[in-house]
């Protein structure tokens, strides 16, 4: 029987040794998905003759003496607006369902199949990625699988659920705005963000063509560290992917981290949340021994000039479609769409020199420093339909409020790996680990450091036989 809380590294060994076929491995995540997504609502399609196939040809390389790749027969995942070849894109919205299936894989599923891994499907999202909770009016509410009546996170909820719930040990998904960060938080994942331009995006339905990342999700740093080490590499079709080489960082999980200067994010990064956010940080501080703080200038209007960003960046995008059938939109994010083309071109403009401005803020910061820690989420996760949350003693919108510590970050492409904090008994919540530029080297060296001293590990809910 293999176990639905393997996780990668652990199964590609089993495979490569000759302890499990691939085959049996992807039988066994079928199976975990058939008994546990109709709880969680974490896939919106199951490619099952796929997985099998591909497990086959791997069975088949193996007892031909082949050498098998850093992934084999890993059973994952992709939300649904990667490019997978005979499914139609959904990007969460129904105006999408009538279209063509791809044609071919996008990069990164290319990229994970050259690896090894095996696709068993894709997974629900928000709509167009515009959200924090995967609440989606058209293909359901994705459920955390911690409590079924909280959310799972957004907008890569799919993602996170399925992985967290035991029914694959990775997945992708993407970030625009917190979409990885929020979820793996929520969830109590591992999930990268990486620098922008570090991973290619073609094959993927975009959002914002300026602020998307894609990224992985795991239950443990040398997990997430294989996962993202497999996707990368250089792309042509991706004109936004920086030209740098691979820089893999599976080999430093584990590497000590003496001598890694981290800080805690005062002011923007300090206030705005529950406790258990602020305590959650400390603790990880703690762990670091660190008392040093830094403050990232002007956060709050950074937050404030991705939101315009996004608007405007998303309502051009669906323009054609919010003028020829609105209807058919999720109306919250028809409503903000909406609002994004309405937006003056001088708002945008100045929310552009911001961006520019507060980058070079960052970057002096990391001079001083190498790893910035901050909350990833301002609350655990809250209940599906819950509208509104309590914070520093005023009423405010839960939604948007989930991606108060994540916009800053994500507006300026910094790479950043959201652990999860142990709380046994507790529901999830994260810790964000920042750092400059093309450094997701020492993300994963202080990340796996936490992990070994048992600060920070993952929640796995497996479904109910």
């Amino acid at each position: 029987m293999i176990p639905g809380d393997l996780g990668v590294v652990a199964t590609a060994d089993l495979v490569r040794g000759g302890g499990a076929s691939a085959t049996d491995v992807a039988r066994a995540a079928l199976d975990r998905i058939a008994a546990g997504d109709g709880m969680l609502n974490a896939f919106t399609d199951v490619t099952a003759d796929r997985a099998l196939a591909e497990a086959a040809a791997i069975d088949a390389a193996r007892a031909r003496g082949e050498a098998l790749g850093p992934l084999a027969g890993v059973p994952y995942a992709v939300k649904n607006l990667f490019d997978v070849a005979g499914i139609t894109t959904l990007a969460g919205a129904a105006i999408e369902r009538g279209k063509p299936p791809a044609a071919r894989d996008g990069f990164l599923v290319r990229k994970m199949a050259a690896a090894g891994s095996v696709l068993t499907g894709a997974l629900n999202m928000d709509e167009y990625a515009y959200g924090f909770t995967t609440e989606n009016a058209h293909f359901g509410n994705v459920r955390n699988p911690h409590d079924p009546e909280r959310s799972a996170g957004g907008s890569s909820g799919g993602s996170a659920a399925a992985v967290a719930g035991g029914l694959v040990p990775a997945s992708l998904g993407s970030d625009t705005n917190g979409s990885i960060r929020v979820p793996a938080s929520l969830c109590g994942l591992f999930g990268l963000k990486p620098t922008f331009g570090r991973l290619s995006r073609a094959g993927s339905y975009p959002f914002v063509a300026s602020l998307d990342h894609l990224g992985p999700f795991a239950r443990s740093a040398a997990d997430l560290a294989a996962v993202y080490d497999a996707c990368q590499g250089r792309d042509p079709d991706d004109p936004a992917q920086a030209d740098r080489a691979p820089e893999p960082v599976s080999p430093l999980v584990g590497a000590s981290i003496a001598g890694v200067r981290v800080a805690v994010a005062d002011d923007h990064f300090a206030r705005n949340g529950h406790a258990e956010a602020f305590e959650a940080v400390a603790t990880v501080a703690g762990a670091l021994r660190t008392k040093r703080t830094v403050t990232l200038p002007d956060a709050a209007r950074a937050r404030a000039a991705a939101f315009l960003v996004t608007n405007a960046e998303g309502a051009n995008l669906h323009l054609p479609d919010l003028l020829a059938r609105p209807q058919d939109f999720d109306p919250g994010t028809r409503d903000r769409l909406l609002c994004g083309a309405l937006l003056p071109a001088g708002w945008v403009l100045q929310a552009q020199r911001l961006r520019r401005w507060f980058l070079d803020r960052a970057l002096e910061v990391f001079r001083e420093v190498d790893v910035i820690l901050a909350p990833a989420t301002p609350y655990s996760a809250p209940k599906l339909g819950q509208a509104t949350v309590e914070v520093d003693g005023e009423t405010i919108p839960v939604r948007p409020m989930l991606g108060v510590y994540t916009q800053p970050i994500s507006f300026v492409g910094l790479p950043v790996l959201a652990v999860p904090l142990q709380r046994p008994g507790r529901m999830p919540i994260g810790v964000q680990l920042i750092a400059a530029p093309w450094n997701e080297a020492v993300l994963f060296r202080v990340a796996a450091a936490l992990e070994a001293d048992g600060v920070v590990s993952a929640h796995v809910s497996l479904p109910q036989a």
